[in-house]
């Protein structure tokens, strides 16, 4: 391909797999686009473990049809499924990234690369959420003195709720879902052939945590998004009430990297479900 038609994503000081977990979160969730009719992601050209190489691709205007076809394919992709909550994409057995701060995956005992002190993977929706999304980012932001002491105590009284796996927290029980994982508007690129996704944070998680976070910095047409995404796999009772749990561990990595206020609000969502 003409150099003039890539784009390279590069980090010379790139930590050991943070560009070959992405090409590994893109393959698997095109396996969900080729074989389930799911959500469309950026071609992988070269991985590199300073670069990733990939097409350069045109933008356009949202429109209706195209959130249409990207809630219907987002609702395929997550139903094409993960193995159990926390799982790393297929062909990546260690931790992945969210932005530059790494992102704990769960993995099973026995598989490579394994370790004695592997976090085991028969958990919940709730205890992985509390134990691998929100606690160990809280800690981070409380260091770092963009978490208030208050606000960390409020986080932790909504991962103590999410361990019990009270219903009013959690809601129903839901299959792991195959999440981008970081779907926020500047990671949805409308494009001449339609919605086109790029840098996930792919994992096994909650369906509802790629919603909450397309609704975090307002992609448009979300409503347009959302109607088509219901139509295709009804979303539970009561998913409305959970956006901001949902949202709560990205409100976290932002104030752990930002802070500018985003610990505050983190905290003021954290008292919400606590």
């Amino acid at each position: 391909m003409d150099d003039a038609r890539l784009f390279t994503k590069r980090r010379l000081d790139a930590p050991a797999g943070f560009f070959e977990v992405e090409a590994a979160g893109l393959a698997w969730l095109d396996e969900a686009a080729r074989t389930h009719d799911g959500a469309r992601v950026v071609r992988v050209v070269e991985v590199h473990p300073d670069r990733l190489v990939l097409p350069r691709l045109a933008r356009v205007p949202a429109d209706d049809a195209a959130a249409t076809e990207f809630g219907r394919r987002l609702a395929a992709t997550h139903a094409a499924g993960a193995p159990w909550f926390g799982c790393p994409p297929d062909g990546w057995a260690g931790d992945g990234y969210i932005g530059p701060l790494p992102l704990p995956h769960v993995r099973r005992r026995g598989s490579a690369g394994a370790q004695p002190d592997d976090r085991p993977s028969d958990v919940g929706w709730g205890p992985f959420f509390a134990a691998h999304r929100l606690l160990p980012y809280a800690r981070q932001a409380r260091a770092a003195g963009a978490l208030s002491a208050a606000g960390a105590r409020a986080v932790e009284r909504v991962c103590e709720r999410l361990v019990a796996g009270e219903d009013t927290v959690c809601g129903p029980a839901e299959p792991p879902a195959r999440l981008h994982g970081d779907l926020w508007s500047g990671n949805v690129l409308w494009t001449p052939s339609g919605v086109v996704l790029v840098d996930p944070s792919a994992h096994g998680g909650h369906r509802e945590s790629d919603l909450a976070m397309l609704a975090l910095f307002g992609l448009p047409r979300l409503q347009t998004v959302l109607t088509a995404y219901d139509d295709a796999a009804p979303l539970a009772d009561g998913w409305r009430d959970r956006v901001g749990l949902h949202q709560l561990h990205p409100l976290l990595v932002h104030a752990v990297l930002f802070d500018g206020g985003y610990g505050a609000q983190a905290e003021a969502v954290a008292r919400r479900y606590a």
